[in-house]
């Protein structure tokens, strides 16, 4: 025979019984924490957020300024940036002389200004430079006119012809000092032969070789 009989408080055992508690809720945080005096709550709040800050500062990347992201680019090489062309003689003469004039037009495309110094005309035999300064500078993005003056110091090994003819110049901005050889085509060769004609035709010059720079060579001006 079954039944049921009347329903016990487990929690108010008789005096001395005991009992079995099958399962039960751990306690909770948050039991203990309505049990704290407000001024308690405050301070662990204030405590926690002092930690929130200094975790945050650990892990989140650096800040960096847009000047450290986006640097400025570096200096440019003076002869990269600097242009020679040929424009033509000076002066025109057709009595015999050693000594010749000749117009170029110099540019600095980007970069600081460069200062400039021709050295040398191709061959051995032969004296170049900048008249009336021997150095100039260039500002960026400015043409400056220069006259070249070229004189025959020795006939022994000059060619009469000059083929591909060129200019040896020394260079300097703020980032570097270059030797350069610029190279310029028909126009200045011309010329060029022209004057050593005048200079050597009585001499026993020998025939015409092509040049070699004593450095890159660019700007062919094949005008």
């Amino acid at each position: 025979m079954s039944g049921i009989g009347p329903v016990e408080s487990v929690d108010s055992p008789e005096t001395n019984g005991s009992y079995e508690v099958i399962g039960g809720d751990p306690p909770h945080l948050t039991d203990r924490w309505h049990t704290l005096s407000p001024r308690t709550r405050r301070a662990v709040l204030g405590a926690g957020a002092v930690v929130a800050l200094g975790v945050g500062a650990v892990l989140l990347p650096p800040v960096h300024s847009s000047r450290q992201s986006d640097p400025r680019p570096p200096t440019p090489w003076p002869a990269n940036v600097t242009e020679w062309r040929y424009v033509g003689l000076a002066q025109t003469t057709d009595t015999p002389t050693t000594t010749g004039f000749f117009r170029f037009a110099v540019a600095v495309d980007s970069g600081p200004a460069v200062t400039l110094r021709v050295t040398g005309a191709a061959f051995d035999g032969l004296t170049a430079q900048a008249v009336p300064e021997p150095s100039f500078t260039v500002h960026t993005g400015a043409t400056r006119r220069v006259t070249v003056e070229i004189s025959v110091s020795d006939c022994s090994g000059l060619p009469l012809n000059a083929d591909l003819a060129f200019l040896d110049v020394t260079l300097r901005n703020t980032r570097a000092i270059q030797r350069h050889s610029f190279i310029f085509g028909a126009s200045y060769s011309k010329d060029l032969s022209q004057l050593l004609h005048r200079a050597c035709s009585t001499t026993n010059a020998r025939p015409g070789l092509r040049p070699s720079g004593s450095a890159g060579s660019q700007n062919v001006d094949l005008g």
